[in-house]
């Protein structure tokens, strides 16, 4: 047929459908019976109910019901233009309402022969259908089968109706209801069926029995589930019966199957199973297509079609989702949006493919409305595919350019992130698939591998050959370890990593060998595998920090991670997002909160880590991101203990926390401890009690080591009376011992250690009354020489007892080091910030140093030399822990800083 008949196409375009035709043709009396506009669960529910009672059984009235709502949404579809969601939800509604029907239907009849099924403890033993795939994400399309797993709750034998006659097993009831709900919904008779149903995803596939027990299920997964299945359960969910949707039991499903589907590590692993699985689909669509080449044009099996596609969002979900709760999503656009903004793809990639989806889904269904065929083949009809054009609003040209556009997108994306460090090819005509081996070939010889290193390498190699970690590996696994080192050695040959990093990563591999992803990781991402190096080979302690916590490096795969600061609204939106992603599946426990604040923490440490080696930020603002980390992480944390204190008497703490020290002066470094002193500001008469508990359970969350390493080591020394008073005072209390109100005062040290104290976090209104009290204690009268005595009388003890000797000097505690500059800025500010207001603010020591030059406290140059100096003594201290070196140096070394530091000290103290 020619394409200008194209123009002849029906209006309503709707009316081309030869489905919607026959649909018209048969119902046309009954397709007023269901509400206009948008089907939905209810309008449905009593559409069946009106067939009930017009006398049709509920397998004629469910299948009838399907009738209506498909000719309902094929006009909607091609009539009115319907977005995509208000087509696969309405066909998703139907499946639930059917098989929440047909269930009870089914069971009813069952237990009316046999008794109900109980659980140990009496109750009715569930039936849990879980929808797979499409069924669970709420995607269905219009004529899709339904993935189905049946799961009943528990082994056990049913009740038996009067006299105890009718028992059977529980296994027996239920794959009887299976059988009877396949009937009901399954089976086609005069007016067709309700949908496909297809069960092959059920543990042991087709082999298997039609139910099986969670405890079977549980058993199955953990010691046969396959890689490709994790992909599968990804969208499962229990869909009917809707009574058991929220029985307590679906908790311990969630609970069977989340570990299952996402692993507790990075799990790079899943990318050759992937692989497997999509060489396996593939080879089946190109055996479909041979002898029949318009079979080629498949939207969604072929290359760049919707299969692809989910296949891009369900790998990075799987390989990050069990760090990243955030990330579980069901539906492929909520995943997109998901993964998008937590920094995996480009926003502007997730939004491509997000219509690219869209588009090939719209396809897809106009493919189906023509006869109800579930096909994905663009027709060879002519008319077909310009009615297809025309009922998303373009040109037959038009069309196919978008489509191929929309699929070479997807194509990309897809072999990007699948490409892997090797393209396997498959010979002989055949791939293997998702249940046959991974195909790797043997590992070569280690004696073989060392020949090809350099001498520091081939040592620690041959080494390997008896090392107890290296010979439990996998056969697979020993692959990836031996090609990670060949392309180590490959680099370290051509001038590109240095020997140290090599070393060093081999020390790093070492213990984590069994963590296998890390492997897959390092192999799958060649980038990271060389950014790692670099960091390596930069300093010790990142290898340290990074052995600590391994799953921080794929935060390298992210190539913005150099390029970015912290943010701390992100980060705090992120663990919310994650904490709300925990909640809805039950597993919020104090446990995994714990755990989730630890590696959200290692992470953004990292990050600033690898900004910090490669020189993108410097020793300031690797100090103000540890800070302001450091503040979001004592704000989630508090906010996450008060919610979870059972004795809290309020939904919002009276309460504050005030950082001194480094975290005062916003001058953390990697691994600082945190000063921190509690106060509220409450007059329950449970107060007292209360926020001991609460504090208590603070510390307890920040300090405590899991699985996952600690947060910070809290120390509460500057709080009133220091380790002797309480530990957390009332905030009047705390401002009389400041401000000498009373018997029981603060010391002098104290107050020095007042000139870089902030207000953190806390209830409205203490910031500015602390601030208040702050600028009290800093402003009060003093006797300048008690206070320069005493100051460096105080001075004289700490240099006593961190004596470097005669021939070196200690860029911290040496005379003209940075606690020279630090107790002189603390005299300046107490002795002089009540004439000198710029001297009240918290801005730090160079900053400080500056100021006090301006208001003349210091001889012309002395201020910015001795602020310059210290900037440098600063960084030479940072380097030298980065690289886990004393921080000391020659005693003729410095000879500037020290001499610009010492001036300031005769200036100050004279």
């Amino acid at each position: 047929m020619p394409l200008s008949s194209a123009l002849a196409l029906p209006h309503p375009l709707s009316l081309h459908s030869r489905f919607c035709q026959r649909l018209e043709r048969r119902y046309e009396t009954l397709l007023e019976l269901l509400p206009p506009g948008v089907p939905t669960r209810e309008a449905m529910e009593a559409t069946c109910d009106a067939l009930l009672a017009r006398g049709h059984d509920l397998g004629a009235a469910l299948r009838i019901l399907r009738q209506l709502v498909m000719h309902r949404l094929v006009v909607l579809d091609c009539d009115q233009g319907a977005p995509l969601a208000d087509i696969t939800t309405p066909v998703t509604c139907l499946a639930e309402l059917a098989l929440d029907r047909a269930s009870r239907h089914a069971c009813a009849q069952l237990t009316a022969l046999h008794g109900a099924p109980r659980t140990c403890e009496g109750g009715e033993a569930m039936l849990w259908i879980i929808g797979m795939g499409k069924l669970g994400a709420r995607e269905l399309n219009v004529s899709s089968d339904i993935d189905l797993v049946y799961v009943y709750e528990c082994d056990g034998e049913t009740e038996g109706i009067e006299g105890g006659r009718g028992k059977i097993s529980h296994h027996e009831y239920f794959a009887r209801a299976a059988r009877s709900l396949y009937a009901l919904v399954g089976e086609a008779t005069e007016h067709g069926f309700v949908f496909r149903v297809d069960l092959a995803l059920r543990p042991n596939g087709n082999s298997g029995p039609p139910v099986c027990s969670l405890a079977a299920l549980e058993e199955y997964l953990l010691l046969q589930g396959r890689e490709w299945e994790r992909f599968a359960w990804l969208k499962s969910r229990v869909v009917a019966p809707r009574a058991a949707i929220a029985s307590p039991g679906v908790q311990a499903l969630r609970e069977v199957v989340l570990p299952f589907v996402f692993r507790r590590y990075l799990d790079y692993g899943v990318f050759d199973a992937l692989r497997a699985l999509h060489r396996q689909i593939r080879e089946h669509a190109l055996r479909r297509a041979s002898g029949h080449p318009e079979r080629a044009n498949d939207v969604k099996l072929s290359r760049g079609g919707i299969r692809e596609l989910e296949f891009t969002v369900q790998l990075l979900q799987v390989v990050r989702g069990g760090q990243f709760p955030e990330l579980r999503r069901r539906p492929t656009l909520e995943a997109l949006e998901r993964l998008a903004r937590a920094g995996l793809m480009p926003q502007e990639t997730a939004q491509q493919l997000a219509v690219a989806y869209t588009f090939l889904r719209r396809v897809e269904h106009r493919i189906q409305y023509l006869d109800d065929q579930q096909t994905h083949v663009l027709p060879t009809r002519d008319d077909d595919l310009a009615w297809i054009a025309a009922t998303m609003g373009l040109s037959c040209c038009d069309f196919l350019r978008e489509l191929d556009g929309h699929r070479e997108l997807v194509a990309q994306e897809f072999d990007r992130l699948l490409g892997g460090p090797e393209k396997k090819q498959c010979s002989g005509g055949t791939c293997p698939g998702p249940r046959a081996g991974n195909g790797v070939a043997a590992a070569p010889d280690l004696e073989a591998l060392a020949a090809q290193l350099p001498p520091a390498l081939a040592t620690r190699v041959q080494g390997w050959r008896t090392h107890p970690r290296v010979q439990g590996l996998r056969e697979q696994a020993r692959s990836r370890l031996v090609r990670v080192v060949q392309r180590t050695g490959q680099w370290l040959a051509e001038g590109l990593v240095s020997e140290d990093a090599a070393v060093r990563l081999l020390d790093w591999l070492e213990p984590l060998l069994r963590r296998e992803s890390y492997l897959a990781l390092l192999l799958e991402r060649p980038a990271v595998h060389e950014h790692l190096l670099h960091l390596l080979g930069a300093a010790r302690w990142p290898a340290r920090y990074m052995m600590l916590h391994p799953g921080v490096i794929d935060e390298l795969a992210g190539g913005a991670i150099l390029n970015e600061r912290f943010v701390p609204e992100d980060f705090e939106r992120e663990l919310g997002l994650r904490l709300a992603a925990l909640q809805s599946t039950g597993e919020d426990d104090d446990e995994n909160l714990l755990d989730l604040l630890r590696r959200a923490h290692h992470a953004e440490v990292f990050r600033t880590l690898a900004r910090d080696v490669e020189g993108r930020i410097t020793v300031e603002q690797v100090a103000d991101d540890l800070s302001l980390l450091a503040d979001s992480v004592l704000r989630v944390t508090s906010r996450w203990c008060w919610q979870r204190l059972k004795s809290r008497h309020r939904d919002e703490p009276q309460f504050a926390i005030i950082g001194y020290g480094k975290l005062g002066g916003k001058e953390l470094g990697y691994g600082s401890d945190l000063d921190i002193v509690f106060v509220f500001d409450d007059d329950d008469d449970r107060a007292p009690e209360v926020y001991a508990a609460f504090v208590r359970k603070l510390i307890n969350w920040l300090a405590v080591k899991t699985s996952e390493g600690d947060l910070f080591e809290i120390d509460t020394e500057l709080r009133p009376n220091g380790n002797s008073g309480l530990l957390v005072t009332s905030f009047q209390a705390y401002a009389d011992y400041q401000q000498q109100r009373g018997s029981n005062t603060a010391w002098t040290w104290e107050h020095q250690a007042m000139t870089r104290a902030r207000f953190v976090l806390g209830a409205p209104g203490l910031g500015e009354r602390f601030d208040a009290v702050r600028q009290a204690v800093i402003t009060a009268p003093r006797d300048r020489a008690s206070l320069a005595g005493e100051i460096t009388a105080m001075r004289e003890r700490l240099r006593a007892a961190h004596a470097a000797g005669p021939d070196w000097f200690d860029v911290k505690h040496s005379p003209g080091g940075m606690l020279d500059a630090e107790f002189a800025v603390q005299y300046l500010v107490l002795a002089h910030s009540s004439a000198h207001p710029g001297l009240q603010d918290n801005k730090g020591n160079i900053a400080l140093l500056q100021r006090a030059e301006e208001a003349g406290l210091l001889p012309a140059g002395v201020g910015r030399a001795a602020a310059d100096a210290y900037r440098t003594l600063r960084q030479v201290q940072h380097r030298a822990r980065l690289n886990e070196e004393p921080t000391r140096v020659p005693a003729d070394a410095l000879a500037d800083e020290r001499a610009a530091v010492l001036a300031l000290w005769r200036a100050v103290f004279g």
